[in-house]
């Protein structure tokens, strides 16, 4: 099998397509960097450019079509549940990315391949801002409020998060040693936020809560 020209043009184009998505990601300091990323892109060129050498005619792409499956585990490892949250699908998403990429510009698709990656680095570098910009409108908190009990108690703190111009999805109800235990889910700008937790710390039936 010989190495053509336009082989190594391949690669040093994958290896600019991951290390400029890769440096967005070292740059948020994600658990797939800058690194990772070139190797996940330019593995997925040479997977690409050997399998239309070894396939022929019949199977040109018997073995880029399994980059498919076989990357789906690299971003897996990169997805983490902490604190209520799914965190790292960003980071998966960027690996499927990465190896589309590289497959692209291994089967010689130039022009789709940069255009895909101008797309994907104007999400992962502009569209941030946006997103910054929509949680500030619409904050959500999950607040566990415990109280003295009784039900004229439980009433007076519904009473304080329907006033503070948040919006309450729902709310959970339970019983401890310590008194009786609201959980609150509200949305709202932070500013509201802040001056509903101010409003439950100046509250003397409020014995403690958290957020």
């Amino acid at each position: 099998m010989d190495f053509l020209p336009e082989d190594i043009l391949k690669l040093l184009l994958s290896i600019l397509a991951g290390g400029l998505i890769g440096a967005e990601r070292e740059y948020r300091d994600k658990a797939a960097g800058f690194r990772t990323i070139i190797f996940i892109c330019v593995g997925a060129t040479l997977f690409t450019i050997f399998s239309l050498r070894l396939g022929g005619e019949r199977e040109p792409a018997r073995i880029a079509s399994n980059i498919v499956s076989g990357v789906g585990f690299l971003g897996a490892g990169a997805i983490l549940f902490s604190s209520g949250r799914v965190i790292g699908l960003t980071t998966a998403s960027t690996i499927w990315l990465a190896a589309a990429l590289g497959i692209g510009i291994g089967g010689g698709y130039y022009f789709t391949s940069g255009i895909a990656l101008v797309a994907a680095l104007a999400v992962l570098w502009v569209f941030p801002v946006f997103e910054n910009w929509i949680n500030k409108v619409h904050d959500t908190h999950t607040y566990e409020v415990v109280c003295t009990p009784g039900q004229d108690k439980l009433q007076e703190i519904e009473k304080i998060f329907l006033e503070s111009g948040l919006h309450v999805r729902r709310n959970k109800r339970l019983k401890s040693e310590s008194g009786t235990i609201s959980i609150w889910y509200a949305q709202g700008k932070p500013g509201k936020h802040e001056q509903l937790v101010e409003t439950l710390i100046a509250h003397p039936d409020v014995k403690e809560f958290r957020t």
